[in-house]
């Protein structure tokens, strides 16, 4: 049995693997993923943009994880070799109804922590030499990456470091059971304890497979877009956009250089009559009707049927699609844009009738499902996870009293001398009752033991220790991620383990641990399909 399932091989799931993975060494990590590649949908067809949240409402979980995700995601592209690049971007008001507008997104952006400047026509044209508007916003945090290459990172470490990657294996029944979650597939059929679905442009059919229910069902929008001819790039120097109309919930389209060069130009948002449908002939009658025989795709349409149809006419007619260009860029021309591969954007659809503004994430009894994840959820996969941090079993207190349950919110080692814990919802314990199993001095010893490699040293301090506080100090190893400052980092399995056999093993240098960290997961107690997050809409491909 595993420990942890991913269903979905895009960028949320590898990076949920991913930070499973280190949470928790040596868990027994899976992604699955239905085609033979992975990234092959919304990140494959992203635009590559680092977003900066300043369109988000303060305190929204987009507002919160896009700054935080932003520099997360530059320190992983340092690491690992990514290409991106932090070029800034520029909003761009052309009509007077729209400086007010710019006006709230400048205030958003200011109380959401980034350093947004107001800028006149003069400091837009040395920016953008070719934009016009009456007002701008410089928004310097915005960047643009390749997150294939992001994810391509992701797979790698999780391969390095045990998880298991299944491309081509499409979970076609799913059943929770007192223990775990098994998972059927075309080919086989596989357990773990926990499940988490990151499936995108599935993630409600994913759901329903598992016998959760979601409040809301995807709506495929295809997000259609143009390259600039190599003759007309000069037009663009980075990132231009527009303000966004709050009464409709798509941003409308725009200028985006990409990081391996070029101009993409769009997109609109027009739907989809297939959930992977990128040209405007694709078609599949379960996917339509689906969305045609949903009473909430009509309240929808009822209210935005003027924007809607003007976004119906852009794609059919370049030469409007064009016109709306022309507001931010009045020089580029119909003959400048080469039609590229459009993007299909997941979005999450009440069913009331309105379109999800956050992320949504949903819980079964040992499951977890992320049911909207639209831009900036590439730029926020990282720290994404925090979302549904509470949602599945996690390593519990060996005494199995749920009421002493030690969950740290942060950790902060220092000089390896000391260690601060921050409380969440049901820790009632305290670190001194750690310190009555260990001796109020553990952290010194042990963290110094670490840092000096003494290994030898080590195993003499595991074996004075009696079971109780063996279980303890398991347990904060995991919680505290103690591995991550040893030396002895990239084989935590053979000092420390995870399960609580390893106790029996302590002594004995040549005996892999067990890799099950069973004795540690928690039974979840949260209530079925109870929602735990829920942004706005950005761009179809995000």
């Amino acid at each position: 049995m595993y420990d942890f399932a991913v269903i979905g091989g895009g960028i949320v799931g590898l990076s949920t693997a991913w930070t499973l993975l280190r949470r928790y060494p040596g868990a027994g990590t899976m992604v699955l993923e239905k085609e033979e590649t992975l990234a092959r949908h919304q990140t494959g067809h992203n635009s590559g943009v680092i977003h900066s949240g300043v369109y988000y409402k303060p305190g929204s979980l987009k507002a919160r994880f896009a700054r935080e995700g932003g520099a997360r995601l530059v320190e992983l592209c340092e690491e690992h070799g990514v290409k991106y690049e932090i070029c800034g971007k520029v909003i761009v008001a052309t009509e007077p109804e729209e400086i007010t507008r710019l006006r709230n997104i400048y205030e958003r952006g200011i109380e959401n922590g980034l350093a947004v400047e107001k800028i006149g026509p003069e400091e837009l044209k040395k920016l953008e030499p070719h934009a016009v508007g009456l007002a701008a916003l410089k928004v310097p945090s915005t960047g643009i990456v390749d997150f294939v290459g992001v994810t391509g990172a992701f797979a790698k470490i999780i391969a390095d470091e045990g998880g298991e990657l299944r491309t081509g294996t499409e979970v076609t029944g799913i059943a929770e059971t007192g223990n775990g979650v098994e998972l059927r597939t075309s080919g086989e059929s596989l357990r773990a304890r926990v499940l988490i679905n990151c499936a995108g442009l599935y993630s409600d059919r994913v759901a329903a497979l598992a016998g959760v229910e979601a409040g809301a069902r995807i709506v495929p929008f295809r997000g259609e877009y143009y390259d600039l001819a190599p003759g007309s790039r000069h037009l663009v120097k980075n990132l231009i956009y527009p303000v966004p109309d709050p009464s409709f919930p798509f941003l409308g389209v725009h200028f985006t250089r990409k990081v391996e060069g070029g101009v993409e130009a769009g997109p609109n948002a027009v739907l989809g009559f297939a959930r992977e449908g990128y040209r405007k002939t694709d078609l599949k009658v379960r996917d339509l009707a689906e969305v045609l025989s949903y009473p909430a795709f009509w309240r929808l349409a009822g209210r935005n049927w003027r924007m809607g149809a003007g976004e119906v006419f852009r794609s059919l007619s370049k030469k409007a699609f064009v016109r709306g260009l022309q507001r931010l860029v009045p020089e580029v021309e119909e003959g400048d844009l080469v039609p590229v591969e459009a993007g299909v954007r997941a979005q999450a659809l009440r069913e009331d009738g309105t379109l999800v503004d956050d992320f949504l994430i949903v819980e079964g009894e040992r499951s977890v499902h992320v049911l909207n994840a639209p831009s900036p959820a590439a730029t926020a996969c990282i720290p994404y996870r925090r979302g549904y941090r509470g949602a599945y079993p996690a390593p519990r207190s060996p005494r199995n009293d749920p009421e002493r349950a030690l969950r740290f919110a942060t950790v902060k080692v220092g000089t390896g001398k000391e260690i601060a814990a921050v409380m969440l919802e049901d820790g009632a314990a305290s670190l001194a009752a750690v310190n009555d199993g260990l001796g109020a001095d553990w952290p010194t010893d042990l963290l110094s033991l670490l840092e000096e490699g003494r290994i030898e040293a080590l195993r003499s301090w595991l074996r004075g220790l009696d079971r109780v506080a063996w279980e303890e100090l398991a347990y904060l190893v995991i919680h505290l991620d103690l591995v991550e400052y040893a030396p002895v980092y990239r084989r935590p399995r053979k000092i420390w383990g995870i399960g609580l056999n390893y106790v029996e093993h302590a002594g004995d240098s040549e005996t892999t641990p067990s890799e099950e960290p069973a004795s540690f997961m928690r039974p979840d107690t949260t209530s079925s399909g109870r929602e735990r997050g829920s942004c706005s809409p950005g761009n179809p491909s995000g």
